[in-house]
């Protein structure tokens, strides 16, 4: 009985507390607000979409709006003909390959050694990495060295000055410096060096902060324009970013002059939205393949411990 008693003035467990009037408000609250905020960031995509398949005067009218009008899809046919459009999204996708497995690669071998307690001059070379990701050099004393080292218009000078980040390369740190120490240990005690222990114990363990990085890296890379724009006057090696900011700020007959048929339902608008749709797909593409693994690679990698 008195067992009883002493057990009626303790708290409730936590899986059978109720939430109060309040609190179910406050979460109802929040799912709607969350909601119709995802919902605004789809927007301006979805009236890009009606754009690209409505016709020429509802588009010059300006009566498109969520939902196309007087459907066609001579826009897309002329978009996946154009050679140049085609030309930059090879482009694109071999930058994004070469440069994101390029620059995971050094960034992960500059972040393992400076993850050891050991090593001498550690702090010395963090500050200098931390320095150089606070001050840059500047852009026209980069661009004079890309220049003295032939890179201008060639394909490498698109990733090789950001081969590697500095604060991506402070996340791999701080998850290596996570992981059990004797995990080395006993690889050292079988005979492995430090090459061995990196990729056969260090990096099968890693792969939530290197998918996540790599996801990081390959956004950097697929939406880098500006890097192209400054370096880059060869249409040949031409990225897609590059050619779709010269889509949206030339004129109208720059681009459809070459194929009067394929225009003849279409509008310098419905082209442009057309090809911003489709220069988002091959990214979007990779991320439901990397999704389980960001979350868990971000809060693991930016603590210690």
């Amino acid at each position: 009985m008195e067992a009883n008693q002493a057990l009626e003035g303790l708290p409730a467990p936590r899986g059978t507390m109720k939430t109060t009037f309040s609190e179910k408000c406050f979460t109802i609250f929040n799912y709607i607000f969350f909601i119709l905020l995802g919902l605004t960031t789809l927007l301006p995509f979805v009236n890009l979409l009606a754009k690209s398949l409505s016709s020429e005067s509802a588009v010059i009218s300006g009566r498109v709006g969520l939902l196309p009008v007087g459907l066609q899809l001579e826009t897309y046919q002329y978009v996946l003909q154009d050679s140049m459009f085609l030309n930059s999204l090879k482009v694109s996708i071999a930058l994004t390959v070469v440069g994101t497995v390029c620059s995971l690669f050094l960034t992960t071998l500059t972040a393992y050694p400076l993850s050891k307690v050991r090593l001498r001059g550690r702090k010395g070379l963090l500050l200098i990495f931390v320095f150089t990701m606070l001050f840059s050099g500047g852009l026209i004393p980069t661009y004079l060295l890309m220049q003295n080292l032939n890179l201008v218009n060639s394909f490498p000078v698109l990733f090789l000055p950001a081969m590697v980040n500095v604060y991506n390369m402070l996340i791999i740190k701080n998850y290596f410096e996570g992981l059990p120490e004797e995990l080395e240990e006993s690889a050292k005690l079988d005979g492995a060096g430090n090459i061995r222990i990196l990729a056969s114990v260090m990096l099968p363990l890693s792969l939530p902060v290197l998918a996540t990085i790599g996801l990081f890296f390959a956004v950097a890379f697929w939406n880098d324009y500006f890097s192209a724009m400054i370096y880059i006057s060869d249409p040949a090696i031409k990225p897609m970013q590059l050619y779709l900011k010269e889509l949206l700020v030339s004129s109208s007959g720059d681009f459809l002059k070459d194929n009067v048929d394929a225009a003849i339902n279409t509008t310098p608008q419905s082209i442009q939205a057309s090809s911003i749709l489709l220069a988002t797909i091959p990214i979007l593409l990779v991320y439901p393949f990397l999704q389980k693994y960001f979350v868990k690679g971000v809060l693991v990698g930016s603590i210690k411990g």
